[in-house]
C-alpha cells in the first residue's frame, strides 16, 4: 500500500509545475540515459554512458523549457515545436555512430536507435509523462538484454552466411564458385572488391546459402584449407 501511495505521489508531483517536478523529471531522464548507456558501454560502443545521459537530459530540458514558455507566455508559445526539432535533429548524432567497414559491414545501428529512443524518452520525462518513461525503460531493457540474445539464436539458426574472402590469384575466384556449386551451396550475392595496391589480394564479399545450418560452422574452416584461398572472415 505504501508503494502504491508513494508512486501516486511521485506521479502527481512530476505532473505539476514546480521545482520539485522539474527535479524529478530530470532525474528520471538521467536514470534512463544511465541504464541504456551502461548496456552500450559494456559492449564497447562509441556512444556510451555519457552520450546517452546527455541526450536524455538535453531532451528533457527542451520539453521543460517548452512547458515553461507555455506557462509564461500562454497561447503565444508552441509547446510541441522544440520537441519536434529534437526528434529530427538527434538523428544526426545517431548517424555519427553508424560505421560502414571496409568489408561493407554496417555497425552501430542499435546504438543509433538507442540514442534516438533516449531522446524520445527524455521528451516524455521532460513533460512529466513518467508512466510512459518507466514502461518504455522496462521495454528497452527487455529488448537489449532478452531480445538481443534471441537475435543471436535466430542468426545461428540461419542457413545463410556472409563471408569476406581473399584469394591467392584471380583464378581462385572461379575455382571457389565452382566448388560452391559442386558442394550444393548457393551463392546468393557476390561483390568483388577492388585492389587498391599491388600488395592487395583479389577479394570478394559473398552471401552463401548452405544445404543445412550445421554446415555453416564448418564452411569457413573448410575454405581456409583451400590452396587458392588466402584468408576467410565471417561477417
Amino acid at each position: 500500500m505504501f508503494i502504491v501511495d508513494a508512486w501516486n505521489w511521485l506521479l502527481d508531483a512530476a505532473s505539476s509545475w514546480s521545482l520539485l517536478a522539474i527535479t524529478i523529471r530530470l532525474l528520471f531522464a538521467l536514470v534512463v540515459g544511465l541504464i541504456i548507456g551502461i548496456d552500450r558501454e559494456r559492449k564497447r560502443r562509441v556512444a556510451g554512458i555519457k552520450t546517452h545521459i546527455l541526450v536524455c537530459l538535453g531532451s528533457a530540458l527542451v520539453m521543460i523549457t517548452s512547458q515553461y514558455m507555455m506557462v509564461e507566455f500562454g497561447d503565444m508559445a508552441d509547446i510541441s515545436r522544440m520537441g519536434a526539432q529534437v526528434i529530427s535533429g538527434v538523428g544526426f548524432l545517431g548517424v555519427g555512430t553508424i560505421i560502414v567497414t571496409g568489408r561493407n559491414q554496417v555497425k552501430g545501428l542499435t546504438t543509433a536507435a538507442s540514442i534516438w529512443v533516449c531522446a524520445c524518452v527524455g521528451l516524455a520525462s521532460g513533460i512529466g509523462f513518467i508512466e510512459g518513461v518507466v514502461i518504455t525503460l522496462l521495454l528497452l531493457v527487455f529488448t537489449l538484454k532478452v531480445l538481443g540474445k534471441l537475435d543471436t539464436i535466430v542468426r545461428k539458426g540461419a542457413k545463410e552466411v556472409d563471408l569476406y574472402i581473399e584469394f591467392v590469384d584471380n583464378k581462385g575466384l572461379l575455382s571457389f564458385c565452382d566448388k560452391m556449386k559442386t558442394d550444393g551451396h548457393k551463392i546468393v550475392k557476390m561483390q568483388i572488391g577492388k585492389c587498391e595496391s599491388e600488395n592487395d589480394f583479389p577479394n570478394a564479399l559473398f552471401s552463401i546459402r548452405t544445404k543445412d545450418r550445421d554446415h555453416i560452422a564448418k564452411l569457413a574452416v573448410e575454405l581456409r584449407r583451400l590452396k587458392y584461398v588466402k584468408s576467410v572472415e565471417e561477417l
